[in-house]
């Protein structure tokens, strides 16, 4: 399926890798205060993205400038310095150019337990990105710089990496998720501040182009059950089938091959829903003969070198955004409500569970963690999914009893089969769309925070 037990357990399915060291190249002044214009999700989440021009400006920069246009961005002005920078997965020491930008500080409207940063930029040959995090406790103290992050699209400079051993005793970095170690203390998360580092060659007239950085902090509470909602929509959406299980035993060094692409292989589908795809000279690289070389394309580029895997969630809506005018976000939604409304919309979801075999009518399997894409919704309400632990294409579509499925997605706790308390995702998802939306897919995405 997609992942081990061990891999990720806490609230949200973060990893139980480890916590870890503070790392940055540089240091930013603190930002004024700015409360996000967007609302949040749900009285359990909230969203703040950075992404606009205006954004841009009200940052504090160091060596970086804001870039107006169709698309605006953020790009390296004139270096602030040099640092080295020694690859723990390479094994070499490269110094680079650097340059520094920091968001005002943003008080979430929800004093969240867990934080998952997600980010859009272009990152060419010769640099790479940085992402960090500083929140401020309920108690008034700070916690320390966070990295959420070592990014580039490609993997010839750095390895794309989270970070481990990441703690200062009260709150620790899982892989891709910010979580307070305590939430029974009462202890919260009231604000942060995201940092970009850009890096490139040194001497060159190279940039990153971020295009988008921002969060989803929550508060989702304990619950092995969540509320029904009422059936409200009747659609499904054409998207692309591509089943995981076809490239079994292919390329096992990203995360040992097929068996564990749930998460591409549902970025991938999404994607081309979206009209794109990779080019052949992209695909250059993939054996000849192989079925669906894009998904094995999607595996190699969403992978987490640290992680050993393909299930990062920031890197899967990093990699989604690489494509031509492409935005994608982590968040969090509160009901299959908010996932009509995107599916009605024509924006399909990418939603993570995890479930035993007798949890889910007819999906044949149990999982401790999966990726799958909501496509559609049935006339009885239930859940139309692209599910890539299928054993072909053909079979990737499926029909999913709603009360189920609802359940397996929006709960934070549940039972394995051993009766142990596992935990659930608590409505963790992809959203992935194109910088030109239609109007009322924009009217969508704006209720729920994400633009």
């Amino acid at each position: 399926m997609t992942r081990p037990t061990s891999r990720r357990t806490v609230l949200t399915a973060a990893l139980a890798a480890g916590a870890g060291a503070v790392s940055a190249a540089g240091s930013a002044a603190a930002a004024p205060a700015r409360t996000s214009p967007t609302p949040a999700v749900t009285s359990l989440v909230d969203n703040r993205f950075w992404n606009t021009y205006t954004d841009w400006r009200f940052g504090s920069s160091e060596g970086t400038r804001a870039v107006a246009g169709r698309r605006p961005g953020l790009v390296i002005s004139a270096p602030a310095g040099t640092t080295d920078y020694a690859d723990p997965h390479t094994g070499r020491t490269t110094t680079w150019e650097y340059a520094t930008w920091t968001s005002p500080v943003h008080r979430s409207t929800v004093p969240a337990t867990e934080v998952i940063a997600s980010w859009n930029a272009r990152t060419p040959a010769g640099t790479w990105i940085q992402i960090e995090l500083r929140g401020r406790y309920s108690d008034g103290t700070d916690t320390p710089w966070y990295v959420m992050g070592r990014w580039a699209s490609g993997d010839a400079d750095i390895r794309r990496t989270s970070v481990d051993d990441q703690t200062d005793g009260r709150s620790t970095v899982w892989t891709d998720t910010f979580s307070v170690d305590d939430a029974a203390s009462g202890l919260r998360l009231v604000s942060y501040r995201l940092r970009l580092t850009l890096h490139r060659t040194p001497g060159s007239r190279l940039t990153p182009t971020v295009h988008r950085v921002g969060a989803m902090a929550s508060d989702v509470p304990d619950r092995f059950t969540v509320p029904a909602a009422a059936p409200g929509l009747v659609r499904e959406l054409a998207v692309p089938r591509y089943s995981q299980n076809v490239h079994v035993g292919q390329y096992p060094e990203y995360d040992n091959g097929g068996e564990a692409w749930c998460s591409p292989t549902s970025s991938q589908m999404i994607i081309e829903y979206w009209g794109r795809k990779p080019t052949e000279d992209d695909l250059s690289w993939v054996k000849p003969g192989l079925a669906d070389p894009q998904v094995c394309h999607a595996a190699r580029y969403t992978f987490d070198y640290q992680y050993d895997g393909c299930g990062n969630w920031p890197f899967n809506a990093a990699y989604a955004s690489t494509y031509k005018d492409m935005n994608a976000v982590v968040t969090r939604l509160g009901s299959l409500k908010d996932l009509e409304k995107l599916v009605g919309a024509g924006v399909p979801v990418i939603t993570s569970q995890s479930f035993l075999k007798t949890e889910l009518t007819g999906a044949g399997y149990g999982t401790s963690g999966h990726l799958m894409t909501v496509i559609g919704f049935t006339a009885d309400g239930d859940v139309i999914a692209n599910d890539p632990a299928s054993p072909d294409n053909g079979a990737v579509r499926r029909v999913y009893l709603r009360r189920e499925w609802e359940n397996i997605w929006l709960r934070t706790k549940r039972y394995d089969a051993n009766g142990a308390v596992r935990s659930g995702t608590g409505g963790v998802c992809y959203v992935y769309w194109p910088t030109d939306p239609t109007s009322s897919q924009q009217r969508v995405l704006r209720s729920l925070g994400l633009i």
